[in-house]
């Protein structure tokens, strides 16, 4: 089993919980770690994009290079940066796999995906920044169905909050990427206008 620490350090450090498992964590000492983290501490500007930008980073357990490109991305298509960020990171394979409730965390999404457990229109990929088109479908290979984890998941346990882009019959381990989602429908924690002006600073 995985110390759940360095994930409820970082949840505490950055003002969200990142795992199931650091809820509790978080709730007891919702402040930063270390002897200062209960003092009130003044911000500086670029700081306060600094972590917006780390809170993002983390959200999708992605590297610096990987949200950079993404931005660059972002910023040349010609609508609301931040927005189109957030699509485009909620266009991720192992993103997708999380919100349809088959991986309790990113975590384990992106370690289903790199395993070769997850088809998208019934072909094998195993990279989790994929990004998918609407009208594509996840769904999880047969041969890894019996897995205690794809159980769980098929029960039920991780599917209470399936946003409305996402078309998925849980007890089928499939998942129909119906549209784009709204910004409204991400359920990230994140003011991305503070990562556009971290990168556009």
């Amino acid at each position: 089993m995985n110390n759940p620490r360095p994930k409820v350090r970082l949840s505490r450090a950055l003002g969200i919980p990142l795992t199931p498992k650091s809820v509790r964590y978080f709730e007891a000492r919702p402040y930063p770690p270390g002897v200062h983290g209960r003092a009130r501490k003044q911000e500086s500007d670029y700081k306060v994009r600094l972590r917006e930008k780390q809170r993002l980073r983390a959200q999708y357990n992605i590297r610096e290079t990987q949200l950079r490109n993404a931005f660059d991305k972002a910023s040349r298509s010609g609508g609301k940066t931040g927005e189109a960020l957030l699509v485009d990171l909620e266009r991720r394979l192992d993103a997708l796999v999380l919100r349809s409730g088959f991986a309790r965390t990113i975590y384990q999404a992106r370690q289903f995906v790199v395993h070769r457990h997850v088809l998208v229109n019934g072909r094998r990929v195993d990279r989790p920044s994929f990004r998918l088109a609407p009208g594509d479908v996840i769904t999880i290979a047969e041969r890894s169905r019996n897995m205690d984890p794809f159980q769980i998941a098929a029960a039920g346990a991780h599917a209470d909050n399936v946003p409305p882009y996402l078309d998925v019959r849980v007890d089928a381990l499939t998942a129909h990427f119906t549209r784009l989602p709204e910004r409204t429908e991400i359920p990230v924690v994140c003011d991305e206008q503070l990562v556009v002006e971290h990168y556009s600073r």
